[in-house]
């Protein structure tokens, strides 16, 4: 039977960050997304057992905040791979100005951290294209984002000819059906 671990929720989360901070010598600026960003940033009420994250330029790398990650995994109960960098692979779909929409969740003395802005998390949601992902693409469309930037986004991710572009635009706008937006 393997090692139970304590789920990130909004207090858990927001420990850990407060115990990678306290570790920390150099200023960083670690981006949220997923569930992590919806609970942290959106008020969705739900825990998760990684936190999706990259680094912001000008800070310290995701290597090195990882290294501290692990220790304080140890320290708090958490998997030892609760802050998740893969999720980086999956930022190429992000428009180039997420940065002016980014939402401060955290903030230590060396370590802040941002939640994707509401309509770039959507935008992240509807190209993982997930059945798991609907109640958060419902709940992130019920905030009022604005739909045209998601959808004129896509367009032009279509006409670039990005992979999964086309079904992530057919899924947003299933979705649109669906809620009536």
């Amino acid at each position: 039977m393997g090692k139970t671990y304590l789920h990130l929720d909004r207090p858990n989360a927001l420990r850990a960050f407060a115990a990678v901070d306290a570790r920390l010598h150099r200023d960083s600026h670690l981006i949220v997304g997923g569930g992590a960003a919806m609970s942290l940033a959106y008020g969705h009420p739900l825990s998760t057992e990684d936190v999706d994250a990259f680094t912001a330029r000008g800070g310290l790398s995701m290597a090195d905040l990882d290294r501290e990650a692990r220790v304080v995994a140890k320290d708090l109960g958490l998997p030892p791979d609760w802050l998740n960098s893969h999720f980086v692979t999956f930022t190429h779909v992000l428009p180039a100005d997420y940065g002016t929409r980014l939402k401060e969740v955290f903030a230590g003395a060396h370590l802040t951290v941002s939640a994707l802005g509401a309509e770039d998390l959507l935008i992240m949601k509807c190209f993982s294209g997930r059945d798991k992902d609907r109640g958060h693409a419902r709940r992130l469309l019920g905030l009022g984002v604005d739909t045209a930037l998601v959808s004129g986004h896509f367009d032009r991710l279509i006409e670039k000819r990005v992979p999964g572009a086309e079904r992530a635009a057919d899924w947003f706008d299933d979705l649109r059906d669906e809620v009536g937006v």
